[in-house]
């Protein structure tokens, strides 16, 4: 009986482990997204200020 304890007691702890795994690994991958479209709209917004002109023309 003790064992059969022992047993649900670890098998538990390894799930709650893995669910916390889980939770980092998302966690990371949507911050690695949110920085990858950080970047992309950071580059839109420099592209679109070489459009415009950088010197006024000469008279």
């Amino acid at each position: 009986m003790y064992e059969l304890e022992l047993h649900k007691i670890m098998q538990a702890e390894l799930i709650r482990r893995a669910d916390n795994e889980r939770l980092i690994r998302e966690v990371r991958r949507n911050r690695r997204a949110n920085r990858g479209s950080a970047r992309k709209e950071a580059e839109r917004t420099v592209s679109a200020d070489r459009d415009r002109e950088r010197f006024a023309h000469a008279a």
